[in-house]
């Protein structure tokens, strides 16, 4: 295990914002991972894992301790004979990644070879061991639907486990490793069970639209999906200042029927799904309606000119802009709707 001193973190994130670690230390295997983590308890300093850095504001300050970023490769079909292998119909898959794997690599990667159940997820920036964590989805598609077990690393017990799919307890954006137990685990691997020759998923009414009463290929799924992100500047390109974000910065708040309809008195017009017990209404128009619209900027920091719930960095920003205007948008959209929104990055360092 090799430490650096006072490295950036600003490259290693899609905001490209932020200040250095103190120290630093990619770890490119479990026991490096383990090794890590000792060090940090043994020297009573703080610890964080890093993946991807694509959903995470680092402070201006930045981290004062242990950064580990999670290198642990590796994609491998995992057999029949394998104790975590249920299927009985034999019409799956089963793919383990190692958590420092690229994401829309991986999704690659498993659609040409014809396994279906992430074809939607597509062109998300980040790693492998990202995915559990957020419960990442998009477009009528969540990364649970297809998790099997997550391999990890106990930081209380120092102990390797596998926690199933059930017990990861997944939610909209949610699962025990961002919620009650946060900070307690580091992913090392996931394992995904994939139906091979399965027909994609097209759901979403963009994507659907797209294609009229056929059935496209994984293939077509994904170009479809590759198109709509890059039309909202959620493909990372370094020439497109508009892709210098955390992705979606809000969560889509779920509100109770009666809240729903007490907007819906007011604005006819209000998107609302059907989620749970109550209604989902997309923060892009609650921000829109609070009077924050695209291509909004405030010094540095701004609004994305091709979609509403990407805070931007448009060249030189500070941490400390992107949060005011995080503040300036959640006050408007409290006053007007009487609604929290919550953001989805981690902040790191503040």
């Amino acid at each position: 295990m090799k430490i650096q001193q006072n490295v950036p973190l600003a490259p290693l994130t899609t905001f490209k914002v932020g200040g250095d670690a103190r120290l630093f230390v990619r770890a490119s295997t479990e026991n490096e991972v383990i090794e890590a983590s000792c060090f940090a308890r043994d020297s009573s300093i703080p610890m964080f894992v890093l993946g991807g850095g694509s959903n995470i504001l680092v402070s201006d300050r930045g981290f004062d301790g242990l950064v580990v970023q999670i290198g642990i490769k590796g994609v491998r079909d995992v057999t029949r004979g394998d104790h975590r292998v249920n299927d009985e119909t034999g019409d799956f898959t089963f793919v383990e990644a190692g958590a420092g794997e690229d994401w829309d690599l991986f999704v690659d990667n498993v659609l040409e070879r014809g396994l279906a159940g992430v074809e939607c997820l597509s062109g998300i920036p980040g790693l492998v061991g990202g995915t559990p964590v957020q419960n990442v989805g998009a477009y009528g598609q969540d990364v649970s639907e297809t998790i099997v077990s997550v391999r990890c690393f106990d930081r209380r017990t120092g102990s390797v486990i596998e926690i199933s799919n059930a017990d990861c307890r997944f939610e909209y954006r949610k699962s025990i490793f961002n919620s009650n137990m946060r900070d307690r685990f580091i992913v090392l691997n996931v394992l995904f069970r994939l139906r091979r020759g399965g027909a994609p998923n097209v759901s979403y009414r963009d994507l659907a639209g797209s294609f009229g009463t056929r059935i496209p290929t994984l293939k077509e799924v994904r170009d479809a999906v590759l198109q709509v992100r890059r039309s909202k500047s959620m493909v990372i390109d370094e020439t497109d200042q508009n892709s210098r974000s955390a992705g979606s910065f809000f969560k889509n708040p779920v509100v109770s029927i009666a809240v729903f309809e007490r907007i819906k008195s007011d604005h006819a017009n209000v998107p609302g799904f059907e989620a749970g017990d109550g209604v989902k209404i997309p923060a892009a128009w609650l921000i829109e309606k609070a009077g924050f619209n695209k291509g909004f900027t405030a010094g540095e920091a701004g609004i994305s000119a091709n979609h509403t719930l990407a805070i931007i960095n448009r060249g030189h920003a500070r941490a400390d802009e992107i949060v005011v205007l995080m503040r300036r948008i959640q006050e408007a959209v409290a006053d007007k709707f009487g609604i929290d929104l919550l953001p989805e990055p981690v902040f790191v360092g503040f």
